[in-house]
């Protein structure tokens, strides 16, 4: 089908939903005794810092073409999603550095509390009633003028290069504690606390003495500092059991840089990409899964503390399904890449995203890895770097079978890998090809993977949020 007969379709179909949908919101005035519903108004949420609004709407995602250079075809199918905001480039190091430096800074607190500084604990409120015990963020640390047990305290977390001295951040103390609430699952019929609504049919006579039994993770650190990770199974007891633990040491590996490539002298880039300021507009490498979803957690509760009670409504950061990426990349039109003209550079030569343009020659589209985040031009979504620079973690389990095997609606799958599940099973989607990948793998319906507890010198991430209360607002 032509791209006319595309635009007008979709302009008929948004003229055609525009006459089937009221404008009038919100409730009535009671009429004698009438049902009116209650009133409340609407919440208008504001553009979260640094993202954009991608409407809801609906795409064949995938391709039924065969990639000329592996043989594969990618599954495709018809899907909806509904409207979310996204960060408009991926996670650059300044941001992720900020996330190590609320780690370390908490680390600090916690042990000047303990050591009897109370000021950097909270344990009552203003009244002087007693609330659960939390870090004074309020108070800084004491940098400038320490005592000596505080001097003692701050440089707990900082280590010396047996070789040359250099003083550095201790990587491996930089552990990040958080938990999550399984709501999916606590809706689930089969794990309901009253076994009276386990199954509806009337016809079956419900056990009440029946035992469920539930998985859940926790996690905790031995007196040695090393972190355990363990899936329980235990039997359904109460609202807690959907409460998952999880501790994650969040410090990028950096040794990414030569791991990934053997014989290349990358010694600089695994000592400074990180934490040189000069490249502190660059995508964040280095980032597993795991660290990736910590972050988005810590996001979150960030934003919570600066919002106070106005947070009710917010909903969390999190990373982005298969389905939303690829819907967000290839923009308003559905494009194969993420920009409308054809092919990867213009007439004069310009390329258009930094990938790997011939057989050996990086430098081709002017740089030699990874690129400053948003010097490209935006896709029609207004999201950078959605092709090339670096791939992006999403929250979907990797499969074959792809969006085949998962709803047609906000489609996703998702598996908690435990411990002892074999190593296949942790795998997870990632999408958009990066510095170092040929065209073919930047295209927007391209599928990789990449192993959840592994980071890579060309795998960042971003965030996306999903927006509450979007009827009427069609991707158009």
């Amino acid at each position: 089908m032509k791209k006319g007969l595309i635009t007008t379709g979709i302009l008929l179909s948004a003229v055609l939903m525009t006459a089937c949908m009221s404008s009038k919101g919100g409730s009535s005035m009671a009429v004698g005794g009438e049902v009116t519903g209650t009133g409340g108004s609407s919440v208008s949420e504001p553009t979260p810092y640094g993202m954009v609004l991608v409407k809801r709407g609906s795409l064949k995602i995938g391709t039924d073409k065969i990639d000329s250079l592996w043989g594969k075809k990618v599954p495709e199918r018809e899907i909806s999603v509904d409207a979310f905001w996204m960060d408009e480039t991926e996670v650059t190091n300044s941001k992720y550095r900020q996330f190590v430096t609320w780690v370390r800074d908490s680390i600090l607190r916690e042990r000047l509390a303990d050591a009897g500084y109370e000021e950097y604990r909270i344990e009552e409120d203003k009244n002087g009633d007693p609330v659960t015990p939390h870090l004074n963020w309020a108070k800084a640390l004491p940098w400038r003028n320490p005592d000596e047990d505080q001097a003692a305290i701050l440089e707990s977390v900082y280590k010396y290069h047996p070789f040359d001295g250099t003083k550095m951040l201790d990587a491996s103390q930089m552990n990040y504690k958080y938990e999550t609430f399984d709501y999916a699952m606590a809706a689930q019929r089969k794990y309901r606390l009253n076994p009276a609504e386990r199954n509806l049919n009337t016809d079956i006579t419900v056990n009440p003495n029946e035992v469920v039994m539930i998985s859940k993770d926790t996690a905790y650190v031995d007196d040695e500092g090393l972190i355990h990770r363990e899936t329980i199974t235990r039997p359904l007891s109460s609202m807690w059991d959907f409460v998952n633990t999880y501790i994650v040491n969040i410090y990028p590996d950096t040794t990414c840089w030569v791991n990934d490539f053997q014989n290349a002298e990358n010694e600089l880039y695994m000592r400074l990409y990180f934490s040189h300021p000069n490249y502190n507009e660059y995508p964040v490498v280095g980032v597993n899964w795991e660290q990736a979803n910590a972050f988005c957690n810590w996001r979150t509760d960030y934003l919570m503390r600066g919002l106070g009670g106005s947070a009710k409504f917010v909903q969390r950061y999190r990373l982005p399904t298969e389905a939303e990426w690829e819907f967000a990349a290839r923009g308003k039109d559905g494009n194969e890449l993420p920009w409308e003209q054809e092919g990867v550079s213009s007439d004069k030569g310009c390329y258009y995203a930094n990938f790997k343009p011939d057989r050996g020659n990086y430098t081709k589209d002017g740089n030699l890895i990874t690129s400053k985040v948003g010097i490209y031009s935006a896709n029609s979504n207004g999201l950078y770097d959605m092709a090339g620079n670096v791939a992006e973690w999403t929250s979907t389990v990797y499969t074959e079978a792809g969006i085949l095997s998962m709803s047609d609606m906000n489609p996703t799958l998702k598996y908690n890998a435990a411990i002892e599940d074999a190593y296949a099973l942790k795998k997870k989607s990632v999408r958009g090809g990066s510095w170092k990948d040929p065209e073919s793998f930047i295209k927007s319906a391209w599928r990789s993977s990449e192993y959840q507890n592994v980071g890579r010198s060309f795998v960042g991430f971003r965030c996306v949020r999903t927006q509450v209360g979007t009827a009427g607002k069609v991707k158009k």
